[in-house]
């Protein structure tokens, strides 16, 4: 299926990988192609049209974007609800993305982008958010010449003691990165944070951790009520902009 709207084509559609189809929506616009790449790794709660929109804006700056239903093992649409049983449900179904398996997805999303004719998959980056943070990390070390930047935002589990753990492989990171971290958030404490920056520094990788202060984990999401912290939110666009511009046009 295919549409336009305000001079952009999104597409819905079916990413082939070894455990089935991903559904996945790709949004660029509609001339001036083929763009830079931008892998949209999902939060927790699922894609949904709020993601949507975030791709999308990514997407008018000059961006093909693709945004994966990591999920389609389980379904093929998520539907996440905040109440107690809802956010049972949302961890239950976290459990079976082992950071291996989205890599595995990784690799199915790169075949489908080095195919695409609107999309210029030699000039690639990712962003993730919470749940996401160490998928886009991990990505960078595990496909190191093929992500040129890579953001986590207000990422989760970037250090663990788990023998998978993404920091482990950052020595092998070519890729810019870009940690944006909130001041309240229980899911990526300072502690941790702390950890992190002293690794990249020790193994040398090109990165920037900003803190986000009076800012809580989720603050980027408009739909999240009053964790949606605007200043914030817009400073996370500014960094991301940035970022991708730097990286994925300027560069090239």
């Amino acid at each position: 299926m295919q549409s336009e709207a305000l001079h952009m084509i999104e597409e819905h559609l079916d990413i082939p990988t070894q455990d089935g189809a991903m559904n996945s929506f790709v949004v660029y616009p509609d001339e001036g192609g083929p763009f830079p790449v931008v892998l949209f790794y999902m939060d927790a709660p699922g894609k949904r049209e709020e993601l949507h929109d975030m791709a999308r804006r990514i997407a008018t700056t000059g961006y093909f974007v693709v945004l994966p239903n990591l999920y389609y093992r389980k379904t093929r649409e998520f539907t996440f609800e905040r109440t107690d049983a809802g956010i049972a449900a949302m961890f239950e179904m976290t459990k079976h993305l082992s950071l291996e398996r989205v890599m595995q997805d990784t690799q199915s999303l790169l075949s489908f982008v080095d195919g695409h004719e609107s999309a210029r998959s030699e000039s690639l980056g990712a962003v993730g958010y919470c749940m996401s943070g160490p998928f886009v990390f991990k990505a960078a070390a595990r496909f190191p010449d093929r992500f040129h930047c890579a953001a986590s935002i207000y990422g989760a589990n970037l250090v663990t003691e788990r023998g998978d753990s993404p920091h482990l492989d950052a020595n092998r990171i070519t890729a810019e990165l870009y940690f944006a971290c909130a001041e309240i958030d229980h899911y990526a404490p300072r502690e941790t944070i702390e950890k992190l920056a002293q690794h990249l520094n020790h193994v040398g990788a090109n990165h920037r951790i900003e803190w986000y202060p009076q800012a809580e984990h989720g603050f980027a999401f408009p739909d999240r009520g009053d964790i949606y912290h605007k200043p914030s939110a817009e400073r996370h666009w500014s960094r991301l902009h940035a970022l991708f511009d730097r990286c994925l046009k300027l560069a090239q």
